[in-house]
This record gives C-alpha cells, sequence and structure tokens, in this order.
C-alpha cells in the first residue's frame, strides 16, 4: 500500500497531512495510522512518527461542496506506545498547516496581501479562520517570519477561532462553577474547568508548592506530580462530561494547564500568566495552541482561577510565558461573533510516499499482541 502525503510543521508541532482519498478504503484509519506511524514502539523506529506527542500527529484534509467553508480537516492524535488513536480533540499548532496547504495545493487562490481561508475542524466543528501572509498575492518566495519555539522560519499563519467556548462540552464552563473543589493524592485542588479550543483544567502553580518567581524550575517539580496531575484532570473529564468514569478519561482531553501570576512588576510587563500545559501526560514543551484559547476565555470569565491572576484587567490581547517563551492571543469581534487567536507560522517540510508493506489488519494486532505480553 503507498500513500501520498505531506510531512508539515505548524506552530510548535510537526504532522503528517493527507487528503482524504489518499488513504485508502476498507482499512479502519485507527489501525492504519498506527501502523503507518510506526506504533506502537516508544521509538515509532518502524513508521512515520516522532515519537513524541508533538510529532505523532496526523491532518486529514477534504474539500466540503458547502459554500462557505474552504476545507474540512480532522485531527488525529496518534499513540505512541499504544496502536491507538484519539479523535476527541483538536491541535491548534497543526492547524495552521490548513491553510497554506490549501494554497500549496491550488485549493485557494490567495488574494490581497493576506488571504482568508475558512476552515472547519470536524473533531470539534470548530470554525477556525486562518489568514496566511501573501503579499502582493502570493506566498513569500522565502518565507520570513518567526515565532517563539522554532528556531527558523516559516509562512504567517493567524488562526481565529469562531466563538470557541462550549465546542466540545456545550458550554464554556461545563460544571457550570467558574471554580470547583477535585481530591487527588490526598489534597484538596481548587480548578477552573473550562471548554474553548478544547477542554482545559486549570490548576494554580502555588497549590503545587511551585515558585512563580522561579518559571524556570517548574519542569522539574512538575515531573515529580505527574500522577497526582493525571489524578486531576481524569476527574475534572468525568466532571465535565467527557468520560463515564477516571479510567475512561481519554489521554489528550481535557488538557491539563499549570498557571500562575508572574511574581514582579518587570515580570508582568512581559507576561500576563505563567503556565505549563501537560500533553498525552508529559510536559509540553511549548503550548496547546487550544489550550492557550481556553486559558484566553478563562481570564475574561469572572471567578475562574486565572480570572483572580490577572484581576480581569487585561485588554484584547493575552501574553502567556511557556517554556519556549511568550505566547500572545489576541480576541476580536468578527460578523457579530468572538474571535479568539493567536499567529504561529507553517511550513511544508517534505512531499513524499509513505510505503505500508503488509496486509493491514493482522500485521497491526500481531505487533500489539507482542507489545502487550
Amino acid at each position: 500500500m503507498k500513500i501520498e502525503a505531506e510531512w508539515m510543521r505548524g506552530g510548535t508541532s510537526k504532522c503528517w497531512v493527507f487528503e482524504a482519498d489518499q488513504l485508502g478504503d476498507g482499512a479502519s484509519l485507527d489501525s492504519l495510522l498506527p501502523r503507518v506511524f510506526g506504533s506502537p514502539d516508544s521509538r515509532q523506529i518502524d513508521g512515520v512518527g516522532g515519537a513524541t506527542s508533538t510529532t505523532s500527529k496526523a491532518m486529514i484534509l477534504d474539500r466540503p461542496a458547502e459554500d462557505g467553508i474552504d476545507v474540512d480537516f480532522t485531527f488525529a492524535q496518534v499513540g505512541i506506545e499504544e496502536a491507538t488513536v484519539d479523535w476527541g480533540s483538536n491541535c491548534g499548532n497543526c492547524s495552521a498547516v490548513v491553510g497554506l496547504y490549501a494554497i500549496e495545493k491550488g485549493w485557494v487562490v490567495p488574494g490581497g496581501d493576506v488571504t482568508k481561508i475558512v476552515t472547519r475542524n470536524t473533531n470539534t466543528g470548530q470554525i477556525i479562520v486562518q489568514r496566511v501572509a501573501t503579499p502582493a498575492g502570493a506566498l513569500p518566495i522565502v518565507p520570513d517570519a518567526q515565532m517563539p519555539g522554532v528556531p527558523f522560519p516559516g509562512y504567517r499563519v493567524g488562526l481565529g477561532f469562531q466563538d470557541p467556548a462550549g465546542k466540545t462540552t456545550g458550554a464554556l464552563l461545563p460544571t457550570g462553577s467558574a471554580t470547583d473543589t477535585i481530591t487527588a493524592g490526598g489534597t484538596r485542588w481548587t480548578v477552573s474547568m473550562v471548554d474553548a479550543g478544547a477542554p482545559v483544567v486549570i490548576v494554580r502553580a502555588e497549590d503545587l508548592g511551585l515558585d512563580p518567581a522561579r518559571y524556570e524550575n517548574w519542569l522539574a517539580g512538575v515531573e515529580l506530580q505527574l500522577d497526582t496531575l493525571d489524578q486531576i484532570r481524569r476527574q475534572a473529564a468525568v466532571r465535565m462530561g467527557l468520560a463515564p468514569t477516571t479510567a475512561a478519561a481519554a489521554r489528550a482531553i481535557p488538557k491539563l494547564a499549570i498557571a500562575a501570576a508572574p511574581a514582579d512588576s518587570g515580570d508582568r510587563d512581559a507576561a500576563d500568566i505563567n503556565v505549563m500545559m501537560l500533553s498525552m501526560g508529559r510536559p509540553h514543551p511549548a503550548l496547546a495552541i487550544t489550550g492557550s484559547i481556553a486559558l484566553t476565555l478563562a481570564a475574561r470569565t469572572p471567578g475562574t482561577v486565572l480570572h483572580h491572576m490577572t484581576g480581569g484587567t487585561q485588554g484584547a490581547a493575552l501574553k502567556l510565558r511557556t517554556p519556549a517563551g511568550v505566547l500572545e492571543t489576541w480576541t476580536e469581534e468578527n460578523d457579530g461573533g468572538l474571535l479568539v487567536g493567536v499567529d504561529r507560522t507553517a511550513r511544508t517540510i517534505a512531499t513524499t510516499v509513505i510505503h505500508l508493506p503488509e496486509a493491514l489488519g493482522s500485521a497491526a494486532e500481531e505487533a500489539f499482541a507482542g507489545a502487550t505480553r
């Protein structure tokens, strides 16, 4: 079996991009994608996966017939040590490749200095208005836009999430409360559970013993408390209606964010919030963009832990300090609704044909059985 694909970077993630009709028929994507990526295997040595949560991702693109939407896309978070695919959320960083792909493949003709591509994420139903920089009506010959967390330039892509509140659970505050109490690891935790862009549970850094003045030391402290944080996240999944039991909670959602207000006025000039997010059970090297959308609306919502941290005084922009640098989100009115967004960069790394030598099904099942013996 041969599958045409593009390897692309979107923001601080990498993903394999497939057109829906390139994935063939008859083989379930839940079996196909893990085998293509080389899962289950912590190295993904016999596949195209990058063996990290930010590089074991796929985007499946289609061109809808209806007016008003240029591209539909489905995000797949492919398991690494498990032969699984999580379809329960979207990846905001990888979303940045969709508009660029549409222009590069001729699905959308550039117009003006900025080309607008209306995209729809099928996992959540979220409309994302993408604005790709096309000076003089074309992509620059050499990409020149920079962003924190990526050493080399790409094409600038603005991602505007249209009215993102409640796309997964039906409400910005799925429990009906701005704060809730969760008991995990023998401790009661005050958290905020917010659904915008993606469902996120927010924990105060101070409650974990992390010093807001020493953000650079958070990673070591977080690593020691991953089990407790996962207990919090799984309980939040049940409270938010995402899973019937803690054991049934997906690894990808809800996301968990650890946050604190900067300790001094100088830090507050650079960032409004210090944040570290977990992705697939591990500290994220930057920040999930869908999570940043949730944090932005949480900061605007009275009573949440983030609103208390910011004092509710932030304007249209929110500056989030992440392990990769400061990320700034923005809000604006659009056609009577609210766009919440962030600017990313993206570029195509390779165009290729992926070879899958054996028949699917028995090979995937045997690999999975061998990995679990």
